[in-house]
């Protein structure tokens, strides 16, 4: 697309006068890489065609974004998207898709406490994959019209394997809070995560709280189910601080669990939501702001 790109004292810096349209083939699928390169191209001039494009809502959300502000985008949803290039873009009003992953947290919440939970403001055709799964595992779930899901787990879990794989397969962002849930579940769950390499932080948090997990390669073994005991434990990524939230819910004492400040980059006041309906959960300590030069440890 013309840019120079180079990397110099740990930085990378991209240059460019003014981009231009380019026929782009992802190696593999790639949510942020379609996003990124979507946005390239709107303002590059001529064609870009984009091909190997992830399917995710969010991918769809955005060009939905973009067009509203004066774009020309065709094809997102699909393997292939085709974006003429405009000078400018204008403002526009637009309301955002509701987050998918942050719904089926609360969605495995409700699961894995063996709740009544009725989680609003979703878009449930976002989540078959997950309520698909979570019907497997034995819990009760209801579609409340287009954007609400009610869960009910009145009986055992029973175990369900998992593999991780693009949208609109079983989501990577959910397989750290699945991994929560089946250590709750009756037999052996084979969880596989097929999108990130490095995924299973949370296993070693899980251990040390009671969790019989096995690692092998980019597969992991969940032995249920365990009964789990408060820990201190430490929070590695986003999704990781989410299944040790949802696994502190049903251990016994009281957990505490450090550098949330992860989970706060996809969780608005996480805490507060779920102590809304009953959970025994507090912040002890502010949500991490960060200025300018400033580190968590700060």
């Amino acid at each position: 697309m013309g840019a120079t790109i180079t990397q110099e004292h740990g930085y990378l810096e991209a240059r460019a006068d003014r981009l231009r349209g380019a026929h782009l083939v992802f190696d593999r699928i790639t949510v942020t890489g379609t996003e990124d390169l979507l946005m390239a191209a709107v303002l590059a001039d001529g064609e870009t065609l984009m091909e190997n494009c992830a399917h995710e809502p969010e991918v769809i959300d955005l060009a939905s974004l973009l067009t509203a502000m004066g774009a020309k985008i065709e094809g997102a949803g699909t393997s292939t998207i085709r974006v003429q290039g405009v000078q400018r873009l204008h403002g526009a009003r637009y309301r955002v898709n509701p987050d998918r992953i942050e719904a089926g947290t609360f969605l495995i919440a409700g699961a894995i406490t063996s709740g009544d939970l009725i989680v609003a403001n979703c878009n449930p055709n976002h989540l078959r994959a997950l309520i698909a799964k979570l019907e497997e595992v034995g819990v009760r779930v209801d579609i409340l019209g287009p954007d609400a899901v009610r869960v009910r787990a009145g009986g055992p879990l029973r175990a369900a394997d998992i593999s991780t794989e693009e949208y609109p397969g079983f989501p990577t962002d959910m397989q750290a809070q699945y991994m929560a849930l089946a250590t709750q579940a009756e037999g052996v769950s084979l969880v596989k995560e097929n999108i990130f390499e490095n995924r299973f932080m949370h296993v070693q948090e899980l251990v040390r709280m009671g969790a019989n997990i096995k690692v092998d390669g980019s597969s992991a073994t969940v032995r249920g189910p365990a009964r789990l005991s408060a820990a201190a434990v430490m929070c590695s990524d986003l999704r990781a601080s989410a299944s040790l939230v949802l696994a502190a819910l049903v251990a016994d004492g009281e957990s505490i669990l450090d550098r949330v400040y992860h989970m706060d980059r996809g969780y608005e006041r996480i805490e507060e939501k779920l102590r809304g309906v009953g959970a025994q959960i507090r912040r002890m300590g502010n949500i991490f702001n960060p200025k300018e030069g400033e580190t968590p440890a700060d």
